[in-house]
């Protein structure tokens, strides 16, 4: 939100009160406590009249400083705030001297200064991260509008911001504003499925709003020299996050705010689904599945879309008799073909669904300021709203999918829980409704999680669409309702990324396009697109996502590009066992990755999976990229060709082929299974060994489908000669590769020694 008109006006009846000086510092064993004024004092009347901020300063983790502002104390209910499940009461060193007041915690400090001037610096040692400073920090009167509290935090030249969630516009947010609501707006415009009050900036810190929100976000846009944040009410609350490095403050973000389980290995195989609106049943679901088998294309996961329930009755959890007259009987064998299955769901019950009288009678749903139930059209006639505050509501929805789980489902969809009204309603445990607008996603993705997680163990996961900062503890995550273009397909790949710097492991999206019918071209290069994320999803509105019925050669793009994934999926599974312990992502943006290379600042059409491997989708009908490689020598990973780092290359690739190159000095651990994605890893394994130095040694981890290290140890060079080690477990049948050229099998043995001919 603007407060401002240009660099010296207020809007019209804004009446802005900003932090001029810090009268009173107070140092407590954990905090620091200061006393700001909103005019300097000079003598004893000054003190009468006008508003003053308390600025709280402590730390709730180390190398994390928590700033919390407040006007009034007592007028406002307690705020919602972001769930910060590794929170500590972390140590603090508070040093004063006559001009400045300073914590520290780990590697992060805050310079307080005392008397006139306001000024907060972070810094981590001598280097600024970024300040508040001259009306930074200010209290905003606004008449109808309410009153808010706003911070301004510095940028510096050349630093960009990003993140702030699953956001589609620019990969870069300098210059944006945004708002942090949930809503269902698809992904062509600047609303989000999933807001992140969190933003990253390639200068190696972060700033997460510990606010449920809505929060307005003005990204060098207000003050093109800083971020503002604002949120109408007495009190605003952030937390500074140190680096150095992005990947840094992303684990630390994630040690505060909750790390992603590991999902189960099969989970990374292809999903496909009966699309949304076609007409489908038992008969048409087998029929796909079938060809796919015939077709020699690999499936792991098929997912009943809504209309495995009765139209009208969503969410009642009853199939359809007309088309799956024997529900169980039918999940029984198409888990004997080696699938496993997904149902939809969403959080709301039609009027015509059975339930629904259940749910009013016993007081389960989202109630009116009346007490009456809330109820809409939009969506499913008459419908209400599952109020998951109420542990018996809870635990009523769970009850059904329960059921669901015993006769043969093995994970949900979590679909929709934007839609969810601000005014006139209330929860059962009296939550603020505007703050529990974006809260809701992560009370209903929970519930399903949670009981996931009690029935199916290891195998929990869910398909969502909805979250909010913190949801990566309920993986996995989609992208949301695209359309079948190349441009939507970019969009998608933004929102990733700005998502996965939020700190989410774990992310998918609509092969081919959600809304419309996916051109030939643009539906073979999303199928490499989307089997070079971390989770591959065949799905679509109103036509089949089948890749027969688009052309015979998605078939074939289909088939080499799923059976690629299964081959790396020794190197995958330990990359996501690394995402569910630190917190970075499997799908890296460049930056993350290679922070201190300027030219990945801003790039946002590749993108790294892993440590070791370059993607960069093909985004045009002629198969031209461009495709930037950092320093180095980099080998394609199909081709074996190999090309210079530090520069640009332009490309043309067919469709069977698309940029995807090996790091230097990295070590890929190559599986032996092509048709599925849960395996022995450890077994039959080829460890491929791209242009390691002279002298140099590259590591390399092997987890088992348990998600225990099967395998660990090094690659090392000494001229021709390479050595493998495994220090850790064994592997079996094993050998490495360089240049193409593979070492003798090794049946068993910790130590394998080779010159390459």
């Amino acid at each position: 939100m603007k407060f401002t008109d240009g660099q010296w006006m207020l809007q019209p009846g804004v009446a802005a009160h900003y932090a001029a000086e810090a009268y009173e510092v107070e140092a407590h064993a954990d905090r620091l406590v200061v006393l700001a004024t909103t005019r300097p004092i000079k003598h004893r009347g000054d003190t009468l009249q006008g508003p003053t901020l308390t600025v709280t300063l402590s730390s709730p983790l180390p190398g994390v400083i928590r700033v919390s502002v407040t006007h009034y104390t007592a007028s406002s209910a307690p705020r919602l705030h972001i769930p910060m499940v590794g929170a500590t009461q972390a140590p603090v060193q508070i040093t004063e001297t006559d001009t400045h007041a300073t914590l520290t915690s780990g590697a992060i400090s805050v310079d307080v200064k005392k008397g006139e001037g306001w000024s907060l610096t972070f810094r981590e040692g001598s280097r600024i991260l970024t300040k508040s400073d001259w009306r930074g920090l200010g209290y905003i009167q606004w008449g109808p509008k309410g009153n808010h509290v706003h911070e301004q935090l510095s940028l510096a030249v050349g630093e960009n911001v990003y993140g702030l969630g699953e956001r589609f516009t620019a990969w870069v947010k300098n210059g944006q504003v945004v708002e942090n609501t949930n809503k269902d707006g698809g992904t062509a415009c600047e609303q989000a499925y999933k807001n992140v009050p969190f933003y990253l900036t390639n200068r190696g810190y972060g700033v997460l709003v510990n606010e449920a929100g809505p929060v307005s976000f003005e990204v060098a846009s207000e003050k093109v020299a800083r971020v503002q944040f604002s949120r109408e009410g007495e009190s605003l609350d952030y937390c500074v996050i140190a680096g150095p490095s992005p990947k840094d403050v992303v684990s630390r973000l994630t040690a505060l705010t909750g790390r992603a389980p590991l999902p189960p290995a099969w989970s990374f195989g292809l999903w496909m689904t009966t699309s949304f609106t076609t007409q489908y049943d038992e008969a048409t679901a087998t029929h796909f599945i079938d060809e796919m088998a015939r077709r020699e294309l690999p499936l792991s996961v098929f997912h009943f879309d809504c209309f495995w329930m009765r139209e009208f009755q969503w969410c009642d959890f009853q199939w359809d008799p007309r088309g799956f007259p024997e529900p169980e009987a039918m999940l029984q064998r198409l888990h004997a073909k080696g699938l496993k299955i997904s149902l939809w769901i969403n959080p709301y019950v039609a009027q015509k669904s059975p339930l629904f009288a259940e749910g009013v009678r016993e007081g389960y749903f989202i109630k009116r300021t009346n007490g009456l139930t809330f109820q809409t059209d939009l969506w499913q006639p008459g419908m209400a709203i599952v109020d998951f505050t109420n542990p018996a509501a809870k635990a009523w929805y769970q009850g059904h999918l329960r059921r669901l789980l015993a006769t043969g489902a093995d994970c949900f969809k979590t679909d929709f829980g934007e839609r969810i009204p601000s005014e006139g309603v209330q929860y059962f445990d009296g939550s603020d409704p505007v703050e529990m607008h974006n809260l809701y996603a992560l009370h209903y993705n929970e519930a399903v999680f949670e009981l996931l997680q009690e029935v199916q163990g290891r195998d929990a996961i869910v398909f969502a669409r909805s979250t909010y900062a913190s949801g990566q503890r309920f993986p996995v995550h989609w992208g949301g309702d695209c359309w079948s273009t190349f441009e939507s397909m970019a969009e998608s790949l933004r929102g990733g990324l700005s998502l996965t710097a939020c700190g989410f492991a774990f992310w998918s999206h609509d092969i081919g396009g959600f809304e419309g019918k996916p051109p030939p071209a643009v539906y073979k290069r999303w199928i490499q697109f989307g089997l070079m994320s971390s989770h591959s999803r065949l799905h679509g509105s109103s036509s089949y996502r089948v890749p027969w019925l688009v052309d015979e050669e998605s078939c074939d793009v289909l088939r080499v590009f799923t059976r690629l994934k299964h081959q790396l999926m020794p190197y995958l599974y330990a990359t996501a066992q690394e995402a569910s312990q630190t917190g970075v992502p499997v799908m890296r943006a460049m930056v993350l990755e290679h922070p201190d290379d300027p030219a990945c600042a801003t790039l946002d059409r590749q993108y790294q999976l892993g440590g070791s491997l370059l993607v960069a989708p093909v985004f045009t009908e002629s198969g031209e990229v461009d495709v930037y490689l950092p320093t180095g020598t980099w080998t394609h990973l199909l081709s074996g060709e190999k090309k210079a780092g530090g520069r640009w290359h332009r490309e043309t690739h067919g469709f069977l082929s698309m940029p995807l190159y090996a790091a230097p000095g990295s070590v890929i651990a190559w599986g032996a299974e092509t048709e599925k994605p849960d395996y022995d890893y450890a077994r039959g394994t080829v460890l491929r060994v791209f242009e390691l130095a002279d002298g140099a040694s590259a590591a390399f981890t092997v987890v088992g489908v348990d998600g225990a290290v099967a395998a660990r140890g090094t690659v090392s060079r000494r001229g021709a000669a390479y050595t493998a080690e495994v220090a850790e477990g064994a592997l079996h049948d094993w050998a490495i590769e360089v240049d193409g050229h593979r070492s003798p099998v090794l049946a068993s043995g910790a130590r394998l020694n080779w010159t390459p001919a």
